[in-house]
């Protein structure tokens, strides 16, 4: 390794001292201004129609390098702007284009005062690319609300989806904000400011460093600010206080200096606000989408404390930082009551637990991002972070177990924890580029370090109604110490073989160590301590996991069409070691070749198709892996297995996005299927039975192991349909899915498969009237077929859900706000001692104040009806549950907000006019 290493730095010495990149550059502005134009697509064209793409930067910079000298074309495209092309000779020397300018791309329709309607947007290859003009907010929206309204951005289950995927990250102006919190970046923007949107899928930074791509992708939007936001002060401070001693204060404030921009978010409440929003409508009430599918707020009562930071600015020519920090200190309180039926009980077991929990916690999080340019062909990155954490909690647990004939047992359960933990992290990575163009090399190397300690007390009594002697009371304390220790580092080099292709290999090497000390002690009543050592719940163990691959890669890259091959060799070694309570050493190696394949064709300029097939390996946990007895639910043992083998899970995946410029009209279609051998489950064994250190449990109770059982399918389509809908003035989204799961598990020496089918449909309505009047009518119907192997009873429950919401946000008369959302849940085939339907009604009525309407009184009312419940389901291949959790209900509040909007002496367009274009909703407008 020595050896390679030093061999593959001496050829990056010789290389670069002859290296030579000539580049081709430029800035693009618009026609009526001098500032840049961000994100715009720049295309680079060669004799042999070849073509090669990038965007601009935030200041409209753009830059090919290593461009072979000849004639090219260079076309760069914006939205709302006329194309521009020009041809470029390029001989030995770096071309600078200057000054690309850009004119505004309008229509006139001959006598009618109305100026063309906004574009919709375009499909840029994968990128879709929206125009905010085209989708109108109120004046107090949030970047949430802005990209929500656009066609395949939903919320699901609380978090935000674009095209049927999780978004990872959100990008302003091309960098990061606030890091990989989402959520936050898009919560801590205004609308108003927004120019576009893009939505595409994010190659990793290794693949946009060395111009290598490695498959890897992230959904990701970016936004594209305005030319007159990137400079001044903006953001909305709040304070409201309610019924029941309800409170909220809250902040977030940005200061944009061009690259340099700062945010800073603050919140305090005890309303269920976990982070504050520009768009979030005043007393907090009006913003149910933070729970699951059952029910519209976070489960439990919230007191949460937040302060977060975020920075990002060019320093010099060469270096990018950005970073963030967060601290949030939370309490929860909740009640939980579950109902669990078991498969393969034949006299039908039920478990019925109520448990009241109380925790506080409280996070330190700081990220950093150094991007520095070295040279036209070196570039280095750093990304440092820390992370710490402290959690205090303590429950009460009543749980009784029935069947047919009558109840088996009951246990009350109290414990108490203060737990503690760290980690550090930090990734190098530096890629060099030669003079010949293709030809790369790439380094990287992850550290991680993490360390948590723990000290929890546990009091808890069984009653066993059918035999006595099996019944137990039990006093423990348990003190935990982990560390764990890992690195990862690869070699990837790259060579051209045509004008369109090349070659690449990679060595991969990785170590992870987690070393884990766990000691529990009964309480002894002659001394008033916990002295006796309890060892079978007691353990000493260290797992190592050591990986090294080589990998071969072809690609190749046409006007038309993308392809990459790729293909893996593997080995693994897991080591396993206990000290104690006895010493054993177990080791395996295993092997694995791992292929991949992505091919992506390019339809037209509009439509586009993109197949992905990946193959991976993954290790089991400590928690797995570790032979100790957990006792945490007395009725529920759990005991870790160091036999497990690594699991290999296969993926394909398929993506179809069409666009027509012309009718607006957007489809996107995805298909997913996976396939995991060596799948880690849980195999349980139903009571009576006797545990390894001698204890007997009766019936009732259950004995879990973690197992490794084949047969895991996974399959999830998804389709999204949208237009606007120009007689009425909306825009129109339809999406529906088709999932279906096959889940092994093991049940006393049986294999289960549960089989669940999902069919899901939506459809959703979203005003584009004006900036006076925004509402949202959605309705989402999910179906979902259960069917257990081992029974053909209870078990097999089938179950509906479907959410109707309509969301209205209203400014009806001389600065009066009407604001209201309702949200209707209706569950069937769940427990029926659960509320399974409710109605969630927040309101609420606003006054603008001050110039410009920049502040506002409101009055609302959270939960109106008093309807407000949460409720789930969790579907394994052991049992079917369905949880309720206790929620923040009925309360009235009184709140001042004010809006801050400083832009170098001028609000932008859509504050001019006092909050909205003016004229009735129902009148005429101008786009």
């Amino acid at each position: 390794m020595k050896k390679l290493l030093l061999l593959l730095f001496l050829l990056t010495t010789a290389m670069q001292a002859y290296a030579q990149g000539v580049a081709i550059t430029g800035t693009v502005q618009s026609a009526t201004g001098n500032a840049g134009l961000p994100g715009a697509s720049v295309l680079l064209t060669n004799a042999a129609a070849v073509t090669t793409g990038l965007v601009t930067d935030m200041e409209g910079n753009f830059r090919f390098d290593n461009v072979v000298p000849g004639k090219y074309t260079v076309e760069v495209k914006y939205l709302g702007f006329k194309p521009l092309s020009r041809i470029v000779q390029v001989q030995n020397e770096t071309v600078n284009l200057g000054q690309l300018k850009l004119e505004e791309e309008t229509t006139t329709i001959k006598e009618v005062q109305v100026v063309g309607r906004a574009p919709l947007g375009q499909q840029k290859g994968d990128t879709a690319q929206y125009n905010a003009k085209a989708f109108k907010t109120t004046p107090d929206a949030s970047a949430e609300d802005l990209v929500t309204k656009m066609p395949g951005v939903t919320i699901q289950d609380g978090k935000i989806q674009a095209q049927g995927e999780d978004v990872k990250q959100v990008l302003v102006d091309g960098k990061r904000f606030f890091g990989d919190d989402a959520d936050a970046a898009l919560r801590n923007l205004p609308a108003e400011v927004i120019e576009s949107v893009q939505v595409f899928d994010k190659k990793s930074d290794q693949a946009e460093f060395s111009g290598v791509d490695d498959g890897n992708r992230e959904k990701t939007i970016n936004i594209v600010t305005k030319e007159e936001s990137r400079k001044g002060q903006f953001g909305k401070v709040a304070a409201g206080y309610g019924t029941d001693n309800r409170y909220m204060v809250g902040a977030s404030v940005n200061f944009f200096n061009n690259d340099r921009r700062l945010t800073v978010t603050g919140l305090t409440n005890n309303i269920n606000m976990f982070d504050f929003s520009v768009g979030e409508a005043p007393g907090g009430g009006m913003r149910g989408r933070r729970g699951g599918w059952g029910g519209g707020t976070p489960d439990g009562i919230n007191v949460t404390n937040t302060i977060g930071l975020n920075y990002s600015d060019q320093w010099g020519e060469k270096l990018k930082v950005s970073g963030n920090y967060s601290f949030y200190q939370r309490e929860n309180d909740n009640n939980r009551t579950s109902v669990r039926d078991y498969v393969n009980s034949e006299l039908n077991q039920v478990d019925m637990e109520d448990r009241t929990s109380n925790n506080t916690s409280g996070n330190h999080r700081f990220r950093m991002r150094l991007e520095y340019t070295i040279n036209e062909n070196n570039r280095l990155l750093i990304t440092p972070s820390i992370n710490a954490r402290q959690s205090r909690s303590s429950s009460f647990t009543l749980g009784q177990s029935f069947d047919d004939n009558g109840p088996l047992n009951e246990s009350r359960n109290s414990n108490t924890s203060d737990d503690g933990s760290y980690d550090l992290n930090n990734n190098i990575y530096f890629s060099h580029r030669f003079g010949k163009p293709g030809r790369t090399i790439s380094a990287s190397l992850n550290t991680t370090y993490s360390a948590s300690e723990g000290d929890s007390y546990q009091e808890y009594s069984i009653t066993d109604f059918l035999d006595e002697t099996k019944s137990e009371t039990r006093d423990q304390y348990t003190r935990l110490d982990r560390n764990g220790t890992s690195w990862r580092s690869n070699v990837t080099y790259t060579e051209p073989i045509t004008e369109k292709s090349r070659v690449e290999v990679e060595y991969n090497i990785g170590n992870r160590i987690n070393d884990s000390d766990r000691r529990t002690y009964d309480f002894v009543e002659q001394t008033g301590t916990y002295s006796q050592l309890n060892e079978p719940q007691s353990n000493t163990f260290r797992s190592e996991y050591l990986t090294q691959s080589v990998e071969t890669g072809y690609n190749y890259n046409s006007e038309k069409i993308r392809l990459q091959l790729q293909a893996e060799y593997q080995q693994a070694t897991l080591n396993n070691d206990q000290v104690f309570p006895t010493a054993y050493n177990l080791g395996r190696t295993f092997t694995s070749v791992l292929p991949s394949a992505e091919l992506e064709y390019k339809i037209s300029k509009d439509k586009n198709l993109r197949i992905d097939y990946r193959s991976d390996t993954d290790a089991p946990s400590v928690d797995e892996l570790q032979d100790v007895l957990d006792i945490s639910n007395p009725l529920q043992v759990r005991q870790g297995n160091p036999d497990l083998e690594q699991e290999a899970e296969n993926r394909l995946a398929l993506r179809y996005r069409a666009f027509n410029p012309e009718t607006n009209k957007v489809f996107f279609a995805f298909l997913m299927g996976s396939m995991t051998q060596n799948y880690i489950t849980n195999s349980s064994t139903t009571g009576p039975f006797t545990l390894s250190n001698g204890e007997e449990y009766g019936q009732g109770a259950r004995f879990i192991r973690p197992v490794n059982l084949d047969g895991y399918w996974n399959v999830r389509s998804f389709f999204n349909y949208g237009q606007p809908l120009n007689f009425i003035k909306t825009n129109l989204n339809l999406n529906g899915s088709v999932g279906y799961s096959r889940i092994p598990g093991m049940i006393d020496e049986e294999i289960n498969y549960a089989n669940t089918t999902n069919l899901r449909a939506g459809i959703g309505l979203s005003s584009n009237i004006s900036k006076k009047i925004d509402f949202n009518i959605s309705t989402n119907s999910s179906y979902n077929f259960v069917d257990n192997t081992l029974t053909t009873t209870s078990v097999n429950n089938n179950y509906f859900n479907q959410s109707t919401s309509l969301r209205l946000n209203w400014i009806f008369w001389k600065g009066l706000v009407y604001r209201t959302e309702l949200n209707h849940q209706y569950n069937s085939g769940l427990s029926e001692s659960l509320d399974n339907n409710f109605t969630l009604w927040n309101m609420s009525i606003s006054k603008k104040v001050f110039k410009k309407q920049l502040g506002e009184i409101s009055l609302s009312v959270n939960d109106l009806l008093k309807q407000n419940v949460s409720v789930q389901r969790d579907v394994t291949a052991q049992y079917v549950e369905d949880v309720q959790s206790s929620v923040l209900q009925r309360y009235f509040m009184l709140t001042f907000s004010y809006n801050i909007r400083n832009f170098g002496g001028k609000l932008p367009d859509d504050l001019n006019n006092g909050g909205g274009p003016r004229g009735d909703w129902g009148g005429r407008h101008r786009d």
